[in-house]
């Protein structure tokens, strides 16, 4: 196990004293995890893609059934596309895309001194996109692509600025206590607009809908819920300068638009490039990366077949699955909450490591859990909920001490992409076991190499090595 050489006098440094606007800042920036999330939850996780689906069955097979098999291809660039595969790759071309656009994003937003704008800007063009999908009706899957494809990398790009907040708004003292109250408002938020949805669209012919305009409704609303709330940070937080700025000896306005929009573009992709040189740099920081990158992908495989495993292994239906996936948005409220306070107590990445040892047992009880008991499924949807939250809410905390100043959305960024470019792997072992087993018990339960492998990896980071590195103070609890 690493350990860190720490002296009291790094432990017990000056700290700034509580600051009212320090924390109204921290208030507001919770709000922008609220307003996110509805459209995560609602649309990203649960509506949009069925519904995509839908659409693209009935361009392909006019006239069919949707509900049956449709043998009829679409084409998309003149590559045969199958309707039920349209919103996954949809999905995938997003992901893709993000991993190339979110590293760019971060050297901008570091170079601009704008981050509550850029924020907002952000959030508010991915907000107007996924308020428009209530124009995907008929036959237009091409529009519910590009809607969904903005959306999603506007969300994207959007965590970016806003984790790169948290070091702002912050001391390293307060960012587990900041971190974790976020993401549970993120969680309670999310889990409340997906109730309502939800209820619209079970109890449709009570409000005079359809189906799918219950849909399509609800679709609108998480939207609207995104651009809204999205205010209170707008309103809440201030814009502070860059701590590298660009010096500038040349007059703008002779450049004109071109030349001012160069200006801004060109030092952001020479700060990008400069930092991929300099992180061999900060080795600390990239075995944490590199740590998070494996446990998280064994988390995000969890939470994406979970309802593969109930639907298929253990014989839930639709509506058992949903009441389920509603626990586990609510019980993460709680668990993010007492993930902040364990992590006051003995320190960020003993939480973090406490986590994995509880994923370990999340999968063990899965393979366990015997067909048709529905109780034990909700006691698992418990264990998740505890755990999520948390281990990814301490991690962000985490890692934000361990980014060089002023490069905090750069970080941040790489973080965000990496993940993105690397969130395959446990679906394909999952996919994998299971095509070679036949048994979606031993899928599960296969995750548990990406849990320890990352948890073997967050052993050997010397977190207060590598806070030094960076140039940050250390926190009192490490």
């Amino acid at each position: 196990m690493a350990t860190d050489s720490v002296s009291p006098a790094e432990l017990t440094s000056d700290r700034p004293a509580a600051d009212p606007g320090r924390r109204r800042e921290q208030r507001a920036w919770y709000v922008y995890d609220w307003a996110n999330s509805a459209y995560v939850t609602t649309t990203a996780t649960v509506l949009f893609g069925p519904y995509l689906t839908t659409v693209a069955k009935r361009a392909a097979c006019p006239g069919q059934d949707v509900d049956l098999r449709c043998g009829t291809d679409l084409s998309v660039l003149g590559i045969p596309v199958s309707p039920g595969s349209l919103a996954l790759y949809s999905i995938t071309a997003a992901t893709l895309a993000s991993a190339v656009l979110l590293p760019f994003v971060g050297a901008l937003a570091d170079r601009s001194g704008r981050k509550r704008r850029l924020l907002a800007g952000l959030a508010w063009v991915g907000a107007a996109a996924a308020a428009s999908m209530v124009l995907v009706g008929g036959t237009a899957w091409q529009l519910g692509v590009a809607l969904q494809v903005v959306a999603s990398l506007c969300l994207g790009s959007s965590l970016v600025v806003y984790d790169a907040i948290l070091c702002e708004i912050a001391t390293p003292d307060e960012r587990d206590r900041v971190s974790s109250h976020g993401w549970a408002l993120g969680y309670l938020g999310g889990g409340i607009l997906l109730s309502a949805n939800l209820a619209l669209v079970t109890m449709h012919d009570r409000f005079g809908l359809s189906t799918e305009g219950a849909v399509r409704a609800s679709l609108f609303t998480a939207g609207c819920w995104w651009a809204l709330f999205t205010l209170v940070p707008y309103l809440g937080l201030r814009d502070r300068p860059p701590v590298h700025a660009v010096p500038d000896g040349t007059d703008r306005a002779a450049r004109g638009a071109t030349g001012a929009v160069r200006e801004v573009l060109a030092p952001a992709f020479g700060q990008l490039v400069a930092t991929f040189r300099e992180m061999r740099g900060y080795p600390q920081t990239l075995l944490f990366l590199l740590a998070y990158l494996l446990y998280n992908d064994g988390i995000q495989t969890v939470i994406s077949a979970s309802s593969i495993f109930g639907q298929e292994e253990l014989g839930f239906d639709s509506q058992q699955l949903i009441t389920t996936i509603l626990l586990v948005q609510f019980v993460a409220f709680f668990g993010a909450l007492v993930f902040g306070r364990l992590a006051a107590r003995i320190g960020a990445r003993r939480t973090v490591l406490a986590g994995l040892v509880m994923w370990c047992g999340v999968v063990a009880t899965g393979y366990f859990i015997p067909t048709g008991q529905f109780v034990m499924f909700l006691v698992l949807g418990t264990l998740i909920g505890m755990v999520l939250g948390g281990t990814q809410a301490i991690s962000r905390s985490l890692f934000s001490q361990l980014i060089p100043r002023g490069r905090e959305a750069e970080y941040f960024s790489l973080y965000q992409a990496a993940e993105r470019g690397t969130s395959w792997f446990g679906s394909l072992l999952f996919g994998l076991v299971f095509q070679i087993t036949d048994s979606y018990r031993n899928a599960i339960v296969a995750l548990m190499v990406f849990f320890i492998g990352g948890g073997l990896l967050l052993l050997r980071v010397r977190v207060a090595e590598g806070i030094r590195a960076a140039g940050n103070p250390l926190p009192r609890i490490l």
